[in-house]
């Protein structure tokens, strides 16, 4: 078991280090293309600190492990939401323009929604995914269309040559894509030598692990008081693991998901995204404070004590 748990950790530390370097190179070539904060949050940070989640969902449904993969975007959405945005906010709080919150939350509702729709019936399938990357397009597409540049974002992107920032987005995926697969390997064998289901450990660990980049990028952002680039890559953040996470096991390992995932796991998903919806929309300048981020820490607490009583299979 010694042998697996380094594993893990060696996968955390290079997933960690990997993806906060995409994210910079990431945002450095988005910024030469005159993107808002909001958007660059939304898209690039977003993809940047989502791309853990996708491979290691594509590494779990190539290796026969589909319900780590579906456990890994349904606690990632709960853990961006219940601890990292919780933390967050009881660090600094969140101010929010409403006008951001209009545009780019009924997306992330619409995707919510959706990613309900094909957990329902207990089977993933090719058509599910293929439903859940449409809709993918279309927000892309949407958010593209709608975004209106910002007249000065570049304290937060790094000083970094289009060149540099390419070889550094090529390498980073590279480390990201064997961490990932040193995580799925060792969160596997920890699942079968405990007793522990798939989706457990994909809620759990998986998914704590893969939204530490995520955390770090929306705590940095908001001491920085860039504050439409903390909202933007949680929102962005679930958006993508709803649209690009969840349909990968649909697409490369089609069948039946684990009854919990739609029973206890989606549920608790959607009354956290709802919760923030309503925090959002609470007043006419939507605000996430400390004590609002208290409440959602503390839920996310609970979340994890009702995985632990309700059994580890």
């Amino acid at each position: 078991m010694l042998v697996p748990i380094l594993v893990v950790l060696l996968g955390f530390f290079g997933l960690l280090w990997s993806a906060d370097r995409f994210v910079g190179a990431a945002a450095a070539t988005a910024y030469r293309a005159g993107m808002s904060i909001m958007l660059v949050g939304m898209t690039i940070v977003s993809i940047g600190t989502s791309a853990p989640e996708i491979v290691v969902s594509i590494m779990a449904s190539l290796d026969g492990a589909p319900n780590l993969a579906t456990g890994n975007a349904l606690g990632s959405n709960i853990a961006n939401i219940a601890l990292v945005l919780g933390i967050t906010a009881m660090v600094v709080p969140v101010p929010v323009r409403f006008t951001i919150v209009r545009r780019e939350l009924p997306l992330l509702l619409g995707a919510t929604g959706l990613a309900g729709y094909a957990l329902a019936d207990g089977q993933l399938g090719r058509l599910d995914g293929l439903l859940l990357l449409a809709l993918l397009v279309l927000s892309l597409w949407w958010l593209f269309r709608a975004d209106t540049a910002d007249t000065d974002h570049g304290a937060e992107i790094p000083g970094m040559a289009l060149g540099k920032a390419l070889i550094w987005l090529a390498l980073t995926l590279v480390i990201m894509i064997a961490s990932s697969r040193a995580l799925v390997w060792g969160a596997t064998q920890l699942a079968r030598d405990l007793g522990v289901s798939e989706l457990m450990i994909g809620l759990t660990v998986v998914a704590i692990g893969t939204s530490l980049p995520e955390l770090a990028a929306c705590i940095a952002s908001a001491l920085k008081r860039h504050h439409d680039l903390a909202i933007g890559n949680v929102i962005g953040s679930n958006l993508f693991n709803m649209l690009a996470v969840l349909p990968i096991p649909g697409l490369l390992a089609p069948g039946a998901t684990d009854p919990a995932a739609a029973s206890r796991d989606y549920p608790v998903m959607l009354i956290l995204t709802l919760a923030l919806a309503a925090v959002l929309l609470w007043q006419r300048r939507g605000r996430v404070g400390r004590l609002i981020g208290a409440v959602f820490t503390l839920s996310y607490i609970a979340y994890l004590g009702w995985l632990g009583t309700s059994g580890a299979a």
